[in-house]
């Protein structure tokens, strides 16, 4: 007996790509693509038509004119810088290391993450416009620059026969620079921030906000015109960076469990040789910081190169004597710390210091981080990895260390005191342009994207699975905490 029981309508076979017609073709192309309904997903790729633009619209190729025989000079410092911008780029890796090993083992792949993401951001958002407002023409002299967006890449006879560096070989070490202050705020905001909205802050502080303040000093700025002095960024790029972080930090507040009743709890890092190697890529990546900034291979370079090694030697023994006779013990985070806090300390001022004198402010910038933990500590103001105790603290050190230290004009010198009042000046300037124009980016943001910290739940399970859906290491068991 057949049964009157209507069979199931049958499921119409899916259309294969192939068979698609032109218009039918890209919505099914979207639908095999997973993830692609997820409005982070469509947040990124809303960025491709802008990147389209820049390259089929506003793209400039090299324009070179009749170019006389190319000099040694010329040579010699364009190869200088182009080697100098590629160890300065190489610190990612360091800040990369030293910030997910001082981490937990829950969060690596997110710290990973935006620490290799970060040169990309910047160098297309420095590129689309920051080091046209850094460099550029003055609109507001001596307080707002700019030359419209990209960057003219032309070589001109005249740059060739004045031993000058090409445009794109000085975009290529600025934008190296940019990318270290955004980096900087990585790890203030570490283990707790939603890495969609760290994307757009980077965006902002590497295309606008870094760039304006930047060139106040490094463009013939208000600050040049002063006769302040940072030569290397210890207050342009170190301190502003740790004031936009810290700004983020207190919105976001302490991690859980980082306090309890009122007192700071340990939350350890899960790998300190990993740790230890950024440090150490971080320092060699210096030699590209500070001597870079000489713009120029000549008899500066190898001088500076030691006094920012004796600021670093300084910086590591006084973080780890210190140390020690507060815990009894020494402690390989504060000789990492130790080590930066002294490189930062000395950035400012390393043309100008005597060797004793790069040490001495090395050795003071070493002890000045492991106080500086202590009283953020003290503050409930959550630190993962003591970023601003390096580059805010001893950035805003060693700036005004130039006014003390510097054997042309500082106070220890015979300068008297007008020159550390115009490293004050810059100090404060650095300070307040970055921590309130941070606050309104990071409530902006909040405000348009329902908040910058992740939910209560991904952070105890771990940004790594919360935000990108895998762990660091799959094969180890996971610790909680």
């Amino acid at each position: 007996m057949i049964s009157a029981t209507p069979s199931p309508p049958r499921r119409r076979p899916a259309r294969r790509l192939q068979e698609a017609s032109l218009l039918e073709a890209p919505m099914l192309l979207a639908r095999k693509i997973r993830g692609l309904t997820s409005h982070r997903t469509l947040l990124w790729l809303a960025c491709v038509p802008l990147a389209l633009l820049g390259l089929g619209i506003f793209g400039l190729s090299a324009r070179a004119a009749e170019l006389p025989e190319l000099t040694p000079a010329f040579l010699a410092n364009n190869m200088f810088i182009f080697v100098c911008a590629i160890l300065v780029v190489f610190m990612n890796a360091g800040f990369a290391m030293v910030e997910s090993g001082m981490c937990r083992q829950k969060n690596a792949v997110n710290i990973l993450t935006k620490n290799l993401i970060v040169f990309g951001l910047a160098a297309t958002a420095y590129w689309f416009i920051g080091y046209s407002i850094m460099y550029g023409d003055a609109v507001v002299p001596g307080w707002l620059f700019f030359k419209g967006l990209f960057f003219n890449p032309e070589v001109t006879p005249d740059m060739v026969t004045e031993g000058a560096l090409v445009p794109t070989v000085d975009f290529f070490f600025q934008v190296a620079f940019a990318a270290t202050a955004a980096t900087i705020v990585s790890g203030l905001v570490a283990e707790r921030i939603k890495f969609g909205e760290f994307v757009i802050f980077s965006l902002v502080l590497v295309g606008i906000l870094y760039p304006i303040s930047g060139s106040w000093q490094w463009n013939g700025g208000w600050l040049s015109e002063l006769g302040f002095l940072d030569f290397a960024g210890s207050s342009i790029v170190h301190s502003f960076g740790a004031w936009a972080g810290l700004v983020g930090a207190m919105l976001l507040g302490p991690r859980i469990g980082k306090f309890a009743d009122g007192k700071p709890q340990a939350l350890p890092g899960h790998n300190l040789a990993i740790a230890t190697l950024g440090c150490l890529i971080l320092w060699i990546g210096w030699y590209g910081f500070n001597p870079g900034s000489q713009l120029a291979m000549d008899s500066a370079v190898p001088y500076i190169a030691v006094t920012t090694t004796l600021g670093a030697s300084g910086g590591a023994i006084s973080g780890t004597l210190i140390s020690q006779f507060r815990g009894g013990k020494p402690d390989i985070t504060m000789t990492i710390n130790g080590i930066l806090a002294g490189l930062v300390s000395v950035t400012a001022g390393c043309d100008g210091l005597s060797m004793a004198g790069s040490w001495v402010v090395g050795f003071i910038g070493g002890g000045l981080v492991v106080f500086s933990v202590a009283l953020l500590d003290s503050l409930q103001i959550d630190d993962p990895v003591g970023a601003f105790s390096v580059h805010g603290t001893c950035g805003i050190w060693g700036t005004l260390a130039v006014g003390l230290f510097n054997m042309d004009s500082g106070l220890f010198y015979g300068g008297g005191f007008a020159q550390l009042g115009y490293q004050i000046v810059g100090v404060l300037a650095y300070g307040i342009f970055a921590a309130v124009t941070a606050w309104i980016a990071w409530s902006i943001i909040g405000a348009i994207f329902g908040g910058i910290r992740v939910t209560e739940t991904e952070e105890l399970e771990g940004l790594d699975i919360g935000e990108h859906g895998m762990e660091a290491y799959p094969d180890f068991a996971s610790t909680a905490g």
